[in-house]
């Protein structure tokens, strides 16, 4: 065997050396250097960021087309890695607690092995590298939902998660058991020239479409996001709503535009339906919210909507909205979850909208970065949201998808509603007893900084979306 084929998987390589240093270092030491896991496991990762930083100029292929590797995989990578240094940065307060502190290393390797599970689902050409990848994805994401243990919300919340993952691991290979059975082969680029559109080709197409709708909660499989967002750590709930929806979005466009090509206009027709129903229900149900974790939860389910408009188009300008998009959600929705972490483990816990009446008296900072994100959220300009908004319906308007489009631009108007529901809150409704004034960490501070920087940032530097649209 070649080994050599090992040094063209630089992401892989690299993150697995930060999880054997990572490994290493909780397994050998304790007592005071235990204080430097926090920056050792943020410069690995900081490191690994600038080994992938510029991705490769060709398509590589490797183990037989197994495995795959472009540019823009190398720079969806390179996403989903910053995007979980700035969670890890904000994991420093949470960890330092009594009850938390013996399970640091646990967190970082948990947390590491589910990126590194992304990874190969990401750029899987044969969908037994792709299931490898999902299930080293999702085991250790049930352990993170309940790493809370002895906490009932968070022991219910893994629970609820583990039962709904494998319900939907069992639905998509059903389906992908279907797709062997008719094809005779698992690799991506040979299946896409198999399929007819029979029936059971059909019938496969919803089956997996079904089990990865799970992990981007798209209506009808949402029912767990709520539950498993209040229950789970804070942190956890933020990696959930970005990294992992993130990355269930990508592979979602690689394989319907891979493997489904032929079959393009049936999953466009189910996926009209099912942006309309997700965004429509997301966001009535969102108005309801009182807790702000599940308030946050319908969001992303809305938000997840407007994702999947980037796959219905399947054309370069769509797929380049869509990273775009992500690019900005996971920039505003990591700088709210982080004020919501900084709010919980300084107050303690609490969670409810309620809770954050008058905080721009104490906190006027937090209430200025939690604005911004939810601005931004909500597309209002200049932000960064705003933009990201545009360009993917600028995208599915140009595929034809104008009532979808439409329909999309009116329930944007309506989540404007409920963001600026929290922004009353921490603005204009009184409160005698607010949320006393405190400093956050340096840790989070620095990541809230870049995270601003990114709302405010992104959208007036073309250069970004410019870029984005060369690589593809």
């Amino acid at each position: 065997m070649d080994y050599s084929q090992f040094l063209n998987m630089r992401p892989e390589l690299s993150l697995t050396a930060v999880i054997i240093v990572a490994f290493f270092y909780d397994l050998f030491t304790s007592g005071k250097l235990r204080i430097f896991f926090q920056p050792l496991v943020c410069t690995l990762m900081g490191v690994h960021i600038l080994i992938n930083l510029i991705p490769s100029a060709s398509e590589t292929e490797l183990f037989g087309g197994m495995y795959r590797d472009t540019s823009m995989i190398g720079l969806i990578k390179t996403m989903l890695s910053f995007g979980t240094l700035i969670i890890l940065m904000q994991a420093d307060v949470w960890l330092k607690r009594e009850d938390t502190s013996h399970k640091r290393g646990e967190y970082y390797l948990l947390t590491l092995f589910t990126l590194l599970g992304m990874f190969f689902m990401i750029s899987a050409g044969h969908f037994l590298l792709f299931v490898l990848g999902l299930e080293l994805a999702s085991t250790p994401m049930a352990c993170l939902v309940a790493f809370d243990k002895y906490k009932h919300h968070s022991a219910e919340a893994g629970a609820k998660y583990i039962l709904s993952a494998m319900f939907s691991s069992g639905l998509m290979l059903y389906g992908i058991s279907f797709l062997y059975g008719t094809t005779g082969t698992l690799y991506f680029s040979d299946m896409a020239t198999l399929l007819t559109g029979t029936p059971i080709q059909v019938l496969a197409l919803v089956f997996f479409f079904s089990g990865l709708a799970f992990k981007i909660s798209l209506v009808p499989f949402h029912l767990w996001t709520a539950d498993v967002y209040q229950g789970s750590p804070t942190l956890v709930t933020s990696y959930l709503s970005v990294i992992s929806k993130s990355a269930a979005a990508f592979i979602l466009l690689i394989v319907f535009t891979k493997v489904f090509s032929a079959m393009i206009e049936v999953w466009q027709e189910m996926l009209n339906w099912i942006i309309i129903i997700t965004i429509t229900v997301a966001n009535l149900f969102a108005i309801r919210q009182k807790n702000i974790k599940r308030f946050f939860a319908f969001s992303s389910i809305s938000q997840a909507g407007y994702i999947v408009l980037g796959i219905i188009c399947a054309n370069q300008l769509g797929t380049t909205a869509l990273v775009y998009y992500i690019l900005a959600y996971l920039v505003a929705n990591i700088a709210a979850f982080g004020v919501i972490t900084i709010i919980e483990q300084k107050s303690g816990d609490k969670v409810e909208i309620s809770d954050y009446n008058g905080l721009y008296q104490t906190n006027p900072r937090l209430s200025l970065i939690m604005t911004l994100a939810l601005f931004s959220l909500g597309g209002i300009p200049p932000f960064v949201g705003f933009f990201s908004k545009f360009f993917i319906f600028m995208a599915a308007f140009g595929a034809g998808f104008k009532v979808l489009v439409f329909i999309a631009i009116i329930n944007t108007i309506i989540s404007l509603y409920y963001y600026l529901l929290v922004v009353k809150a921490m603005y204009i409704t009184p409160n005698d007893t607010p949320i006393p004034a405190f400093k956050s960490d340096p840790y989070t501070r620095i990541s809230l900084i870049v995270c601003l920087a990114g709302i405010i940032l992104l959208g007036i530097v073309s250069a970004v979306y410019q870029n984005i649209f060369m690589l593809n």
